[in-house]
């Protein structure tokens, strides 16, 4: 059986897991932003664990199509409080970010995981999580979020894309990070069109590297509107069938705002695809 190692907890991947999100942002595009309020924060983050989230993934920057970049100061001060509360319930944490320091703060208040947009390519990134024992989660994103959803251009989407993420894995295995410690992430919606999404998701084994567990974040997102007409508060269904679509191409990982749904759904699919 394989194992994603996070710290001190070793995540079983015979099974997709689900990672509920926590966003502690003013701007989510999906309306649930709970920046200011810790005790909402962390009331939602034990909902989503009542709900059987495996894990949970803190976000204090928005890295919605046209985010403004978010001040160190700031991410850390939505960040922590409510990071530290989290870190003492025993469960895996994972934390959004792209900041070193972030990265370092987040570590040593007990996160257990890196999730990095910009699959650690910003100077000294390697360096924050490569002596400690987390996981990191390697994202593509083509540009910046405030501008990578103005003309995205790709030759070869699943070509470019897996280019990116091998080269992100070469660094982290040439800095000491094992291969157990990594997840992939695609990055649907960022700096894609809805055709390049289509085409990442229709060929979503292709995209990982040697195996490597993919991570599949599509909840609520502006491509599920484009494919239904639906606005953001109205995407559940198609987020739970986006879902299930993603574990059934070899997804491990399910980054969703809905956790018991999508629980409902992936039982409903291993019932019948798996017999478990």
């Amino acid at each position: 059986m394989r194992f994603l190692h996070c710290g001190p907890y070793r995540l079983p991947l015979q099974r997709p897991l689900v990672m509920g999100i926590v966003n502690l942002t003013p701007d989510s595009f999906s309306g649930d932003g709970l920046v200011g309020d810790v005790e909402r924060a962390i009331a939602h983050a034990r909902a989503q664990y009542e709900a059987g989230a495996d894990l949970l993934d803190l976000g204090a920057e928005s890295s919605r199509p046209g985010a403004i970049p978010t001040p160190e100061a700031e991410e850390l001060r939505r960040l922590l409080p409510v990071l530290e509360e989290i870190t003492t319930w025993g469960r895996p944490i994972s934390v959004d970010t792209y900041k070193p320091a972030v990265m370092r703060a987040a570590l040593a208040a007990g996160a257990t995981i890196i999730n990095d947009i910009t699959g650690m390519s910003q100077p000294e990134a390697l360096a924050a999580v490569a002596n400690s024992d987390c996981a990191v989660c390697l994202m593509h994103m083509q540009g910046e979020p405030d501008t990578m959803q103005q003309a995205p251009i790709y030759g070869d989407v699943v070509g470019e894309v897996r280019a990116f993420l091998e080269a992100a894995v070469n660094r982290c295995r040439q800095a000491g990070v094992g291969d157990e410690r990594l997840l992939l992430d695609p990055g649907f919606g960022f700096g894609k069109s809805l055709e390049h999404n289509m085409t990442l998701f229709r060929r979503l084994a292709e995209t990982t590297v040697d195996d490597l567990p993919l991570l599949v974040g599509v909840s609520r997102k502006s491509m599920l509107g484009a494919l239904t007409g639906r606005p953001v508060d109205e995407r559940l269904p198609a987020s739970v069938v986006a879902a299930v679509l993603a574990a059934n191409k070899g997804a491990r990982m399910l980054r969703v705002h809905d956790v018991a749904a999508t629980r409902d759904g992936l039982a409903v699919w291993a019932a019948i695809e798996q017999g478990d």
